[in-house]
């Protein structure tokens, strides 16, 4: 006899959330802020346990529940194996030079002044071509932090400059995943949802390059001139640098413009680094191998799989930039493997047990009007990425509850497919057990709390979003769109 399944009361369905914050806050009390240490894995491991627990009290079976989160899991595998290949790609670039090349020429070009602006723009400029935040901050975004780092600047602020130029182009570009996904959801096509965003991202991103600028401007020049010199001297002792290097990061983005889907892309980016390494820094290559009594060719090869394996190590005398380029391999990226885990294992408890749709049935007796039909869409989506722990969940649950609603309201799609990105896809990155939120904060080697407050872009979008919803200010109404179509 199939057991009864009782629905979660609200107070029930809240109560898991509850136990999560206050874990959290315990982590952070306990650890600090770091993300991918260990403690906020037990902390998600926990409250799914709460979770689990309540729902078992329902009605739910055990097999039920472990198949929930299995399913839940298998939505973020993508994710994880493109962070595996991120992390190989890091190591297999650092060893070819290709790192130490973007770090040179941006020391060279790149003063503070500038720096903040600059980023942003350089990264938006390579995610909308290549549709990918992650792309552009495993790449571009890993030797600007690395110039960050031997200027002496603010690195919460260098990655949010990175984050939030990244995420411009990962939610305006056509070959974005969740560019696609959003209006798919909403029921609209692609382009009206691009020219429908503008609206809200483009002041968006002008607000935030004005107040990175400013801050730009008041950040002072290197007060130790000497130790951008001993780096710039360390990197030519130690790598061939030259603009050939740079081949690497022109192929992968030239494939992911193609349309070459993210994983395969980076795979090729990562082989390409070896092949490179072989060529242009065999010393290097020997050296991390640490086989002296292997042939050089089979030393070759040991030293191109350690740096995809494990990373690069570097030894040059010089402690800053010894610390800058020991990094990367797909080992690097394991800790943060365990925290999308545990994410992902809460996240569908709470989504099985019915608790995630309880929350989102409370939200929705609230909207009224307008505005509070698009605060309520932006909030469930910011909640979603904090409970789910996943941006694509971000945009497909909240793009299910209140798909009818903005229908029924007289209201054309794109405005919720607007609301998905502005909120789901926008501040994935600020939470740091989303899968965004981990990446990169492994990626960049900063914390999440560190950068979020300096990710303009990303903290702005949904609040003018929000403003747009009670002002009425480029919402679209139905009547227009169907009069517009049968005009045309």
């Amino acid at each position: 006899m199939t057991p009864t399944v009782t629905k979660p009361s609200l107070a029930l369905s809240l109560f898991p959330i509850a136990a999560l914050v206050a874990l959290l806050a315990g982590s952070v009390a306990l650890f600090g802020d770091g993300n991918s240490a260990g403690p906020n894995q037990i902390a998600l491991i926990l409250a799914a346990v709460v979770a689990a627990t309540i729902g078992i009290r329902l009605g739910h079976s055990w097999k039920d529940l472990e198949a929930g989160i299995v399913h839940g899991i298998s939505l973020a595998m993508g994710a994880i194996l493109i962070l595996l290949v991120v992390g190989a790609l890091i190591g297999s670039w650092i060893l070819a030079g290709v790192v130490p090349t973007m770090i040179y020429y941006g020391l060279e070009l790149l003063t503070p002044s500038i720096f903040y602006p600059s980023a942003c723009v350089l990264c938006a400029l390579v995610s909308v071509a290549t549709g990918s935040s992650w792309t552009t901050a495993g790449t571009v975004g890993v030797a600007l932090i690395g110039i960050a780092t031997a200027q002496d600047l603010n690195l919460g602020l260098a990655a949010g400059a990175i984050i939030s130029g990244a995420y411009f182009g990962d939610k305006m570009s056509p070959l974005s995943d969740t560019t696609n996904l959003a209006p798919a959801m909403a029921g609209t096509d692609l382009f009206t949802h691009i020219r429908h965003m503008m609206w809200t991202t483009v002041p968006s991103l002008a607000i935030a390059l004005i107040l990175f600028t400013i801050l730009g401007l008041s950040a002072s020049a290197p007060q130790d001139t000497a130790a951008v010199a001993a780096i710039l001297a360390s990197l030519q002792a130690s790598f061939v640098i030259g603009p050939h290097l740079l081949l690497p990061a022109v192929l992968v983005i030239g494939l992911v413009i193609r349309k070459v889907p993210a994983t395969p892309a980076l795979i090729i980016g990562a082989l390409t680094g070896c092949v490179f390494a072989v060529i242009f820094q065999p010393g290097a290559v020997t050296t991390l191998a640490a086989s002296p009594d292997l042939p050089n060719w089979a030393a070759l090869i040991k030293g191109c799989w350690a740096a995809l394996a494990s990373g690069f190590t570097l030894s040059s005398g010089n402690a800053a930039l010894d610390d800058l380029l020991s990094r990367g391999g797909m080992g690097s990226m394991l800790n943060t493997v365990w925290l999308i885990l545990s994410a992902m294992t809460f996240g569908a408890v709470m989504e099985k047990t019915g608790m995630l749709g309880r929350i989102a049935e409370s939200i929705l007796s609230t909207v009224r009007g307008t505005g509070s039909l698009i605060l309520a869409t932006l909030s469930t989506s910011i909640g979603m990425n904090v409970l789910a722990s996943d941006q694509y969940i971000a945009i497909v649950i909240p793009g299910r509850m209140f798909r009818a609603e903005f229908a029924r309201r007289g209201l054309a799609p794109q405005n919720l497919s607007r609301c998905l990105e502005d909120a789901g896809t926008m501040t994935s990155a600020l939470v740091p057990w989303n899968t965004c939120g981990a990446f990169m904060a492994q990626t960049l080697g900063v914390a999440t709390f560190t950068y979020a407050p300096y990710a303009f872009l990303n903290l702005l979008n949904p609040v003018i979003s929000a403003i747009y919803g009670f002002t009425g200010f480029s919402i679209t109404k139905l009547e227009t769109v169907d009069t517009v179509e049968r005009d045309a």
